[in-house]
């Protein structure tokens, strides 16, 4: 079926405005940290993926790094293994341990490996683990309340954090033409496995890669300030500023915190995007507009 004038003059005039971007962006690395509702509703499940494939067919180097927080909890509660959180953790022993890696290196990651094939991309699966591509080492959680001397040091099990990425691991898949997808489980010196916050992964993998983007998926619209408006185009000091007077806190201050570090860390633009919207991550590389928050260094504030 042939496009009507109208309908072929609008899609060139999109393509068009796509051209600055992916000669810009050619050649660069965007890490995407992909989680929330864009991994459990199909179509935007269809959507990511075909952004992705589009992305690298374009010149761009994707690499996604995954989450998969709800679907551990689901499986532990099948199996009637509690779950337990301490500061928004989860507790993770031997056996908690094992149904991590099976969700997000079994079956969370092959799906998106598999979405993303069908999306005509080649796609290649990992996890920290494989060629000790993500070093770890236990995370230590200190907790005091006011009638306490000293913190208490909670032990929360396999929780860890990242100590290196190996960023050989990474490089080999690019170069040979694939779109990493990292499952966010680290090695230990002894061999152990640790699992880690997938946020933190995709922003030490940004950092290391010394990519152009880091972008994140939530299941909320960005940054908002008081009034609920979502803010974007902020400095490293407004964002600071933003912690201080409590605008920033709860479950976004981790997520903001990350992208944070990533830009004072040298990486240029970090996103935070909403993963609700189909094709939220090609809106956010190829229009001015975005759907999200973007944080970036002082010197490039205010560029998109």
């Amino acid at each position: 079926m042939s496009l009507s004038r109208k309908e072929a003059q609008t899609t060139a005039q999109v393509i068009s405005r796509a051209l600055p971007y992916i000669q810009r962006f050619a050649g660069k690395t965007v890490v995407v940290k992909y989680g929330g509702n864009a991994m459990v509703d199909d179509g935007l499940k269809e959507s990511f993926a075909r952004d992705i494939v589009l992305m690298k067919a374009v010149g761009i180097n994707p690499v996604v790094v995954h989450g998969g927080g709800p679907q551990i909890g689901e499986l532990l509660e099948r199996l009637n293994i509690k779950s337990e959180f301490v500061d928004g953790m989860r507790v993770t022993d031997s056996k908690t341990m094992d149904v991590v890696e099976m969700v997000l290196g079994a079956t969370i990651n092959k799906e998106i490996v598999n979405l993303i094939s069908s999306a005509g991309g080649r796609a290649f699966g990992v996890t920290g683990k494989d060629g000790q591509l993500i070093r770890a080492k236990k995370m230590r959680v200190s907790h005091k309340t006011p009638e306490m001397s000293a913190p208490e040091i909670i032990d929360i099990g396999h929780v860890g954090e990242v100590e290196s990425i190996d960023k050989s691991v990474i490089d080999m898949l690019v170069q040979g033409g694939f779109i990493p997808v990292i499952a966010p489980i680290g090695v230990g010196k002894n061999g152990e496995s640790y699992n880690i916050n997938a946020d933190l992964v995709a922003g030490k993998v940004a950092e290391v890669l010394k990519a152009e983007k880091l972008m994140l998926l939530t299941n909320v619209s960005g940054l908002q300030d008081k009034q609920g408006e979502v803010l974007t185009g902020l400095s490293i000091d407004r964002v600071d500023e933003l912690i201080a007077d409590g605008t920033i806190y709860g479950g976004m201050l981790p997520k903001i915190s990350c992208a944070l570090d990533a830009v004072k860390s040298g990486v240029p633009y970090a996103h935070i995007i909403d993963g609700r919207v189909n094709h939220a991550v090609m809106l956010e590389i190829f229009t001015d507009e975005g759907v999200g928050t973007l944080i970036t260094n002082q010197e490039l504030a205010g560029e998109s």
